[in-house]
């Protein structure tokens, strides 16, 4: 009975879940050692309203900022009034940090794990000591967690009852 229930709940919570939302999370992170979330994702209601697209990783200052996953840099400049990094990834994925110093050029082929760009001064969010990370799949905006982390929700099942007591 047990491993009948087991199963049944492991196949249905397979189909409530698209799959796109269980990416193995098989790029590295960005900044090391694992850095704390300073402000999560924050997918807007609709793409032109506010939201927050992508994280703010803990990252002071000169922090070294590394590709998280194969790539090439296909874009290093000034947006709005700091700098930004973008690297693609490809299959639709691109990955972009600020602000940062960036030590990759256009065009640099960069691999998982190599340092790509520093944290600027002053780092991103309220106390200066961020990075914020943005990932695109396909032109949307997608929680760049879950490709170095395992964001399923967690599956309470139920404790085998034992005879007596």
């Amino acid at each position: 009975m047990y491993c009948a229930v087991l199963a049944a709940v492991l196949t249905l919570s397979s189909l409530l879940v698209h799959p796109a939302a269980w990416a193995s999370p098989d790029w590295a992170w960005p900044v090391s050692p694992r850095p704390a979330v300073s402000r999560h994702f924050e997918a807007p209601a609709q793409k032109w309203l506010p939201g927050h697209r992508g994280v703010d990783l803990h990252a002071p200052p000169g922090t070294p900022v590394r590709a998280p996953q194969d790539g090439v840099v296909s874009f290093v400049g000034v947006v709005v009034d700091r700098e930004v990094i973008t690297v693609d990834h490809g299959d639709g994925r691109k990955s972009s940090f600020e602000p940062v110093s960036a030590t990759a050029r256009v065009g640099d082929r960069v691999s998982r794990g190599q340092v790509i760009a520093r944290v600027a001064s002053p780092g991103h969010g309220p106390g200066g000591d961020a990075v914020h990370w943005g990932v695109r799949e396909n032109g949307e905006y997608v929680n760049p967690l879950r490709f170095v982390a395992d964001l399923r929700p967690s599956v309470l099942l139920p404790v085998p009852e034992h005879g007596g007591s």
